[in-house]
């Protein structure tokens, strides 16, 4: 990220931050230029159609495809290509309260605390009629004439980095009173973890899992892992502070990669090899390692997005009848599970939060993030009024 290519306009925040009949008629939002060249802006206030509400943002997690999608477009589609000068805004991580409701809502009601996720498939779709709405094939397809329905906020339609966003009913998860609104953010991550533990079997109840990659996804998969019953949690990682929050998310070990042979270390740990393996660095390496420390008949999930082909030892995987899973996102409702477990306090996913940022300071958040400045994990950017920004709990 290049601080000089951020340009920031600075237009008068919005007269109020309304709900129902007091929305202003304009909101300010962050809007993606070029290639890591965002402007913040006014836009006209959205407005829901049928099946929808409009969504006042409260918070808004940074998730890495953010980054990506600032600085080279994919995974993000819109108008049938690149984002890039179309006035398009970012980010999709967020929570908020119910403002408006579309005509014929009664699902929600004005003012209702909620977080979302990203994907509302077409819902016609051979994928999305399988519930794998994740994978729809009409993704992107939400425009003029090639308008099918599907919605995924941040990626091709407008997302979560601004002061209010239009959300389908069926991506709302209700936040419970008690939670705050940095942790209702980190839904969408836990719900990733989910779903890939979901895609594996769901089954992991007394099943070794390990898991590769203390990102906030890895941490939240640890979390999941244990909260499902798997024994032992093995996470697998480089940085001492990440692996000490892993220890507290459930982590029954944790093995060091600069200073052991991980691959020998699991197979010492669960006599065989893992059961499950949950890959979230994507690299060549641990792609092999997965491979290499999963037992006969085990699973492999790739949570991770390579930026590059990767070559892996196919030989081992098919001759120890190993089963390779991919995901994509958060599908099949598990950001509704996830927040079962959130809300009934069975892991602390506010542990993986470290930075909040105001609205305003979003190039600094995402400086925070893309650089692990102050070693950030989960950078949070908030449209609560009173917030300076920095490291949590400072």
């Amino acid at each position: 990220m290049h601080d000089d290519a951020m340009t920031t306009s600075k237009p008068a925040a919005s007269a109020s931050r309304g709900l129902g009949d007091e929305l202003p008629d304009t909101m300010r939002a962050w809007v993606l230029g070029g290639p890591d060249e965002l402007s913040l802006q006014s836009k006209p206030m959205p407005v829901p159609g049928r099946a929808e509400v409009l969504v006042r943002i409260d918070a808004v997690a940074i998730c890495a495809t953010d980054l990506e999608v600032i600085s080279y477009g994919t995974p993000a589609m819109i108008e049938g290509g690149a984002p890039f000068n179309k006035n398009f805004t970012p980010g999709h991580e967020y929570m908020g309260t119910v403002a408006a409701l579309g005509p014929g809502v009664d699902e929600f009601r004005v003012g209702e605390r909620v977080t979302v996720e990203i994907h509302a498939g077409c819902g016609q779709c051979k994928r999305c009629r399988m519930g794998m709405y994740t994978s729809c094939h009409n993704y992107g397809m939400n425009y003029g004439d090639h308008d099918k329905g599907h919605r995924a906020n941040g990626f091709t339609t407008n997302g979560g980095f601004a002061e209010y966003a239009v959300n389908n009913i069926n991506t709302l998860i209700r936040v419970p009173d008690q939670m705050s609104d940095e942790e209702a953010t980190l839904v969408v991550t836990a719900g990733t973890s989910m779903y890939g533990l979901t895609e594996l079997g769901g089954l992991v109840a007394g099943e070794s899992v390990v898991v590769i990659g203390p990102g906030p996804i890895g941490l939240l998969a640890v979390a999941v892992a244990k909260a499902l019953g798997a024994s032992p949690v093995i996470l697998i990682g480089t940085r001492e502070s990440r692996n000490a929050i892993g220890q507290k998310l459930g982590a029954d070990h944790v093995i060091d990669a600069r200073s052991e042979d991980v691959v020998a270390r699991v197979k010492e740990l669960t006599g065989k090899g893992a059961d499950y393996v949950v890959d979230c660095a994507g690299t060549e390496t641990t792609v092999n390692q997965a491979v290499h420390m999963t037992n006969r008949g085990g699973r492999i999930c790739l949570a991770a997005f390579p930026k590059s082909a990767v070559s892996f030892d196919l030989g081992a995987l098919a001759v120890n009848n190993i089963y390779l899973y991919g995901i994509r996102g958060e599908g099949k409702s598990a950001t509704h599970r996830a927040m079962a477990f959130m809300e009934a306090g069975r892991f602390d996913a506010s542990l993986v939060h470290t930075h909040t940022f105001p609205l305003d300071d979003l190039p600094t958040a995402l400086k925070h993030a893309r650089e692990r400045i102050d070693d950030a994990i989960k950078v949070v950017v908030s449209n609560q009024p009173g917030i300076t920004g920095g490291a949590k709990g400072k």
